[in-house]
Order: C-alpha cells, then sequence, then structure tokens
C-alpha cells in the first residue's frame, strides 16, 4: 500500500490494529517507533544498478499495556515525518520484532490492517539463466489420440 492509501484509511478508523501473516494481532498496546525513509541503492546479479525507496514504519511492543495508538495520532506522527523528512507517496513496508525484526508488505481488510510477508526475487532472471518454470499438465488431461496417426502428419 501506498503512504496516500494508509492516510485514508486511518481517516475512518476508530482504532489501529495490525495483523500477522499467521493471523495474530500485533498487541494492541503497540508503539510506532519510527516513521521513516529508507533509500536502497544496489547493483542486482545481472549488473544493473537500481534504487528503491519504501515509507518505514517500525512497530514495538514494549508491554506498557496501557498505551493504544489512535489514527488521529499516527496521521500526525506521518504528517510530521512527511514534512520533515519530505516523505513522498511511497510504498510502506512495516518493521515488527519476533524472533527476529521481520519486514513485511501492507494491506488492508476493511477492519484492520495486515501485515504480508515479504518475497526475495531474481531482478535480472534474463542475465541469470534462471529456466522459465515448465508448465505442469497431468497426463491424464492430454486428449487421447489412438490411431490418429496419418502418413505426413509428423507423428511418427
Amino acid at each position: 500500500m501506498k503512504l496516500s492509501e494508509i492516510k485514508k484509511e486511518l481517516s475512518t478508523l476508530e482504532n489501529v490494529a495490525f495483523v500477522l501473516p499467521n493471523g495474530a494481532y500485533v498487541p494492541e498496546h503497540f508503539h510506532v517507533t519510527e516513521v521513516g525513509l529508507i533509500t536502497k541503492n544496489f547493483i542486482d546479479c545481472g549488473g544493473k544498478v537500481r534504487k528503491e525507496t519504501v515509507v518505514n514504519f517500525q512497530l514495538w511492543d514494549a508491554n506498557d499495556f496501557e498505551h493504544r495508538l489512535k489514527p488521529k495520532k499516527l496521521l500526525d506522527i506521518i504528517e510530521l515525518s512527511e514534512k520533515v523528512l519530505g516523505i513522498e507517496d511511497y510504498e510502506v513496508e512495516v518493521e515488527f520484532q519476533a524472533e527476529t525484526i521481520g519486514k513485511y508488505d501492507i494491506g488492508f481488510n476493511g477492519t484492520v490492517f495486515t501485515l504480508l510477508n515479504k518475497q526475495t526475487a531474481c531482478l535480472a532472471e534474463d542475465q541469470c539463466g534462471i529456466p522459465a518454470e515448465k508448465q505442469k499438465v497431468k497426463l491424464s488431461e492430454i486428449p487421447s489420440q489412438t490411431n490418429s496417426c496419418t502418413p505426413g502428419g509428423g507423428c511418427c
């Protein structure tokens, strides 16, 4: 989701909640400890220089059980970050501490924000020699052509 989409959804909510990919909720007393701008400059395995920029939210469970982040407060934090850091309408990723720091894409299901597992991928498959994925076909789905071979038909 882009930052503008998150701001739009926040403006309609009474509470802010995040659900992890396994269906568990981020504890409702979480803190947003960072709203930042991350720019990654890198070279892919094909030698092409690339640049990615995302807005980053860092969520933290501080065992501060009285804390509840309201949508207006998060909107205020986002707006201050836009002003001070020059944040534009980039995609948003979320960091959350579990066994290690997890990075997630973000979605919205109409009620709560959903944290979506991120995936790695080769960005230069044409340079790496990675074969195209073969189409899987069940032999039972291939039409039978018994006795349909004719001279010059190329089937023999």
